[in-house]
C-alpha cells in the first residue's frame, strides 16, 4: 500500500515535470521564431501559436457592429451580406512579388490594399514599386514603422510596448508615408504588425484618429510566408489556394466582406510563391460573382 502511494507520487511528479518542460520549450520556440520586437519574415509571425490559435481566439471574441465584424476593437470583416472582397498585402523586408502583383491587378482592372512598414517605405529599392502601386490607384497604408510585437502571444492582454512607444512608432510610419504624399486622411486604416493586437492597441489607434483592422480568419491565406524548413508549419500554395475556395463553398456567408490577407513578398527559402496563383484565384472568385474592392470601399 505504501509502495503504491510512493509510486503514484513519482508518476505525478514526472507528469508535472513533462508538462512544465513542454511549456518552457514552447515559449522558447515562440520567442525564437517571432523575434520579439524585431523584424521577422516579411512582417508576419512564424510561431506555432499565431498559425493556429490566434484564428480560433479571433472567432471567439467577435461582435457585429454596423454589419462589420469586430475583434478586440479591430474590424476583421466587412458586410457579410455583400459579395465584396478586399485583397490585402502586407510587407516589411521582402517585395519580390510586388511587380507581379501590380501587373495582375492592372490586367484584371482592379485594385488592392497594401499595408507596409516604415522599413518598407524607406527602402530605396522599393521606392519605384511604391510609386507605381500608388499611381495605379491602389490603397497604401501603414503596418507600423519598425514592425514591433505589441502584446504577448498567449497572454494577449499583456502589452509588450508602452502607449508612448506605440504612438511614436506609428507616427514615424506616417512620416514615411508622407514622402509619397499619403496622409492620415488617405490612409485612415492601420493593420498591426504580426497581425496581432489587443483592446489597448485598438483604443490607442482610435485616439490617433485611425481605425485598426485585421485579416478575416478562416482560410490559410496569411500562411503564404511559410517555407519548407519550418516543417509542419509550412503551408504550400496549393493548400492556401484550396483553403480559400473550400471556405467559400462551406461557409454560409462565403467570402462576403472578407479581408483576404497575403504578402507582397516572402523569404527566399519559399520558392512556391502564392502570388503566382492570384490570377486563377481572382478569375475563380469573379466567376462566383465576387467583386474586388479596396479596404476603404469595403468598410465604408
Amino acid at each position: 500500500m505504501v509502495l503504491n502511494k510512493k509510486l503514484n507520487r513519482v508518476i505525478k511528479c514526472n507528469v508535472l515535470f513533462l508538462i512544465v518542460a513542454c511549456m518552457v520549450s514552447f515559449k522558447k520556440n515562440k520567442e525564437n521564431d517571432t523575434g520579439i520586437n524585431g523584424p521577422a519574415m516579411d512582417g508576419t509571425a512564424s510561431s506555432i501559436y499565431p498559425m493556429a490559435a490566434k484564428e480560433n481566439e479571433a472567432r471567439r471574441n467577435t461582435q457585429c457592429t454596423n454589419n462589420k465584424t469586430v475583434s478586440y476593437g479591430a474590424i476583421i470583416r466587412g458586410d457579410s451580406t455583400i459579395k465584396n472582397i478586399a485583397l490585402v498585402f502586407t510587407g516589411d523586408e521582402f517585395a519580390d512579388g510586388g511587380d507581379f502583383i501590380d501587373s495582375v491587378l492592372q490586367s484584371k482592372n482592379m485594385n488592392g490594399s497594401f499595408f507596409l512598414t516604415g522599413n518598407f517605405y524607406s527602402n530605396q529599392q522599393f521606392k519605384n514599386l511604391i510609386i507605381r502601386l500608388k499611381g495605379h490607384g491602389n490603397y497604401l497604408g501603414p503596418h507600423s514603422d519598425k514592425h514591433l510585437l505589441y502584446c504577448d502571444w498567449i497572454k494577449r492582454d499583456s502589452l509588450l510596448i508602452t502607449k508612448e512607444a506605440f504612438k511614436n512608432d506609428l507616427q514615424a510610419a506616417y512620416k514615411k508615408l508622407r514622402q509619397f504624399s499619403i496622409g492620415k486622411n488617405d490612409a485612415h486604416y492601420f493593420l498591426p504588425p504580426y497581425e496581432w493586437h489587443n483592446d489597448s492597441i485598438a483604443s490607442w489607434t482610435k485616439e490617433m484618429g485611425l481605425q485598426l483592422i485585421n485579416f478575416t480568419p478562416g482560410t490559410r491565406s496569411n500562411a503564404d510566408y511559410t517555407y519548407p524548413e519550418q516543417e509542419s508549419r509550412y503551408v504550400s500554395s496549393d493548400s492556401v489556394f484550396n483553403s480559400i475556395l473550400n471556405y467559400e463553398q462551406k461557409s454560409s456567408g462565403g467570402l462576403n466582406g472578407f479581408i483576404l490577407l497575403t504578402h507582397i513578398g516572402t523569404d527566399p527559402r519559399r520558392t512556391d510563391k502564392f502570388y503566382y496563383k492570384l490570377p486563377a484565384l481572382i478569375d475563380t472568385l469573379k466567376s462566383r460573382k465576387y467583386r474586388f474592392v479596396t479596404i476603404d470601399k469595403l468598410l465604408q
